[in-house]
Parts: C-alpha cells; sequence; structure tokens
C-alpha cells in the first residue's frame, strides 16, 4: 500500500513539473512583453553604494518601481537611495534583482530563486562585480556567478577566469 501511495505521489510531482513547464515555455516563446521590469536594488555600506546607484542612473525608466534592502544601521545608504529615488519617477513593472557584492544579497537572490523555482515570479538576477575585484570575485560573487542570470565583471582578467561573465569596461 505504502509503495502504491510513492508511486501516485510521484506522478504527481512530475506532472506537475511538466505542467510547469510547459506553461514557462509556452510564455516564453509568445508571451507578452512586460511594459517595465521592478528591480530589488541590494545595497551595501560603503562604495557598493555609490556604485549600485551609478549603475541604476543608467537605466531605462523602465525599471520600475524599484525597491531596496539593506542594513537598519546603514542610515547614510538610505539617505542617498531617498535622494537618488527622488529624482526618477515611478511606474508599475515585473522583477529584477540587482545587485554588486554586498553579503545580504546572497539570502535575497536565494529567495529570488526560489520564487521562479515555484513559479510565483519570474524574477531575473543581474550581478555586477565590484570595481575593486581584479583579479578574484568576491564571495557573493563566487556563489552567484552559478545563479545569476547576468554576471557582469569590470576587469578583463575576471573574464578570462569566469567564462559566464559579461566583460563590458568599466561600468560605474
Amino acid at each position: 500500500m505504502n509503495f502504491f501511495l510513492f508511486l501516485i505521489t510521484v506522478g504527481v510531482i512530475a506532472a506537475l513539473i511538466l505542467l510547469r513547464l510547459w506553461f514557462l515555455l509556452s510564455f516564453q516563446k509568445g508571451g507578452l512583453q512586460p511594459v517595465s521590469v521592478r528591480v530589488l536594488v541590494v545595497a551595501g555600506s560603503g562604495g557598493h553604494t555609490t556604485e549600485i546607484l551609478r549603475l541604476l542612473g543608467s537605466l531605462s525608466k523602465d525599471y520600475n518601481p524599484r525597491h531596496y534592502v539593506l542594513a537598519d544601521t546603514d542610515k547614510m545608504s538610505a539617505v542617498k537611495i531617498r535622494l537618488f529615488e527622488e529624482k526618477r519617477a515611478e511606474r508599475d513593472s515585473e522583477s529584477l534583482v540587482l545587485c554588486n557584492g554586498p553579503g545580504t544579497c546572497v539570502p535575497i537572490c536565494a529567495s529570488a530563486l526560489l520564487l521562479g523555482i515555484l513559479g510565483i515570479k519570474k524574477v531575473t538576477i543581474v550581478y555586477v562585480e565590484s570595481i575593486c575585484r581584479v583579479e578574484t570575485l568576491s564571495l557573493s560573487g563566487k556563489i552567484l556567478y552559478h545563479f545569476s542570470d547576468y554576471f557582469f565583471v569590470q576587469w578583463p582578467a575576471l573574464k578570462g577566469k569566469y567564462p559566464k561573465s559579461v566583460y563590458l569596461g568599466r561600468i560605474v
């Protein structure tokens, strides 16, 4: 009896996975194009916030609304973000996580991946390795290199070591 129940459970799970794959593939081929993209920005103290705000400043206004994650103790980043947002208009959108190295971005990206795996929300993860990382990736970069949709480096030596990465020169 237990074996029969096990087979039914495996069958149901397999059917749900196949249904989800079919839905994702059919949506990607001819689905609706998003008007805008929601962005979750992981800010870090020090230069991380300055770099990430420069990146955001170069994005089109279609990347809205922007939501920020930062430490409670990071008052300086909160002020910088508030000033940055006062200069930009808000619109509805889809989801993007943009991060550049603070350790707090790893659990945020893991949550975003889980949303996609569960089929709740398609989230695109864009990781930009900090400009101070010339020859090796940060710990966050080493982890998210394998999971991000787009992985940018700012030095050619890193592009040579990490072929999945995209090197565009200095971004910020």
